[in-house]
């Protein structure tokens, strides 16, 4: 609902400004990690050797070197003299922080040398579960500027683009709240999808932890089994528990998800003929909620032995929906209903609108065999990728695209292209060129070194959140490279 949830390059060598800030001199130390092998290995130990940045200060060059192999790094200095200092940085959370004890391997330029080097350290803590990254840092003995690297890791869980992006998104998932960037309730569960949706395609299970954290430390949140007043919120995170379901065979994801739908049929009445409300204050009955009613009700029908109630509210759902207008005369869905004319109320076609109708249409074909749903979902796919207002250059672009990765509205696109790409796979790839075009555009123009990406999938890109970042992941999934 438009009142509450809208309100360059990939540079893999990095020049650090100089920060003005007398160096304090050594930190606490840093406690041992311990993968493979234990903090402070030997470089000359490693496999291999690659390193994806570096940073100048005073004519020295300060290097991050990978070990793609056993998950860990080291930092350089060249063009040094005696006393200089060189260390590690190790963030747990993107590089959004590197709290006392981060700073790891220090060590100094001995008397006669011109260059030096760490011992190597682990990217990620694995027994802790922590996500992290390393930068490379130094200074010149005589001056108290520092330089740093950008932050980057190793390849261990990032070997290709979308398994990078799902562990970028994990260095923002809070284990203590369950939810990414501590707070995030429907975009959250927007994440938790497509990191499902992630596991699923790639093969890669070492992020299922997440399913269960987010369930156990939520599940008595809010009006529990994750209903609020929010219908669409509940809707959301209806979905998230049939793809935990399907992930894991856990009954309970699924018992979860039709508690969901149930919250969500009590909001339906006969106003307007039907619908079910945005909020459980009956003022509003717009697109989402209920594009997110009929994909809801078509999944479960689908998962639930010998139903016919949810079938039927799914078919309901739709019959409802085009009764209304809100998917108009170009095959775009508007924003939701006049309760007073009961017609479409012309608001803004947002990117998430389209691609939820489709997916809930291409579901309830699934179910039904109905053949119009598909054809109708079609209809609405080619009018997305072909809309200049939703696709400037050719590259999707929400509505009023924020300049960051702040408020809701940046996780419109991820749904958007998870519809699509359910269409795509259902219709023999009929949306697989465009969705690889969106997915080529994000990977040059709008991720830093650690496949972390921004708003904009044309760029240039701008500091991400959860929200920017799984819809990028959305799209990783729903492309085929």
């Amino acid at each position: 609902m438009t009142n509450r949830r809208l309100l360059a390059s990939l540079t893999l060598i990095a020049v650090a400004a100089l920060a003005p800030v007398p160096f304090a001199g050594p930190a606490r130390a840093a406690a041992v990690i311990c993968n493979r092998y234990c903090d402070g290995r030997d470089p000359a130990l490693a496999p291999n050797e690659r390193v994806p940045v570096t940073a100048l200060l005073y004519g020295r060059t300060f290097r991050l070197h990978v070990n793609d192999t056993d998950a860990m790094g080291w930092a350089s200095v060249s063009g040094a003299t005696a006393g200089d200092e060189v260390w590690l940085d190790r963030s747990m959370d993107g590089g959004r922080s590197w709290p006392d004890g981060s700073r790891v391997s220090e060590t100094r330029v001995p008397a006669g040398g011109t260059g030096w080097r760490t011992g190597m350290v682990n990217v990620d803590d694995w027994a802790a579960r922590g996500v992290g990254a390393l930068r490379a840092c130094g200074k010149a003995a005589d001056r108290p500027e520092i330089a740093c690297t950008a932050w980057a890791r190793t390849t261990w869980n990032a070997a290709n683009r979308r398994t990078a992006a799902s562990t970028a998104l994990m260095m923002r998932f809070d284990r203590a709240t369950g939810l990414f960037d501590t707070n995030g309730w429907w975009t959250g569960a927007n994440a938790l999808t497509a990191l499902i949706d992630s596991i699923r395609i790639s093969g890669m299970q070492s992020y299922r932890y997440a399913v269960s954290e987010t369930y156990d430390r939520n599940i008595n949140s809010r009006q529990g089994q994750f209903r609020n007043e929010y219908l669409d919120d509940t809707g959301w995170w209806g979905l998230a528990w049939v793809a935990a379901y399907d992930l894991t065979g856990e009954s309970r994801y699924l018992a979860t998800a039709r508690a969901d739908a149930d919250h969500m049929h009590a909001y339906w009445d006969t106003r307007c003929g039907g619908g079910v409300y945005w909020r459980t204050d009956r003022t509003v009955k717009n697109a989402i909620s209920n594009s997110l009613y009929i994909q809801l009700n078509a999944e479960l029908s689908r998962r639930v032995p010998g139903d016919t109630v949810y079938r039927q509210r799914a078919q309901a759902g739709w019959t409802w929906f085009q009764s209304t207008g809100m998917l108009n005369s170009g095959n775009l869905v508007n924003d939701g209903v006049n309760l007073t004319t009961c017609r479409n109320n012309g608001d803004v076609t947002w990117t998430y609108n389209q691609g939820v109708l489709i997916n809930a249409l291409v579901r309830l074909n699934q179910l039904t065999g109905d053949p119009g749903t598909l054809a109708a979902a079609r209809r609405i796919g080619d009018a997305l990728t072909s809309s200049t207002y939703l696709n400037a250059s050719g590259i999707m672009r929400e509505p009023n695209e924020s300049n960051t990765c702040g408020g809701d509205g940046v996780s419109f696109k991820g749904p958007a292209v998870r519809g699509l790409g359910v269409l795509s796979s259902a219709t023999g790839g009929a949306y697989t060129a465009y969705l690889q075009r969106q997915a080529d555009s994000a990977y040059a123009r709008n991720r830093d070194t650690l496949d972390q990406y921004g708003s904009h999938w044309a760029g240039p890109y701008v500091p991400t959140s959860h929200g920017c970042q799984h819809s990028v992941l959305d799209l990783l999934n729903a492309a085929p490279n």
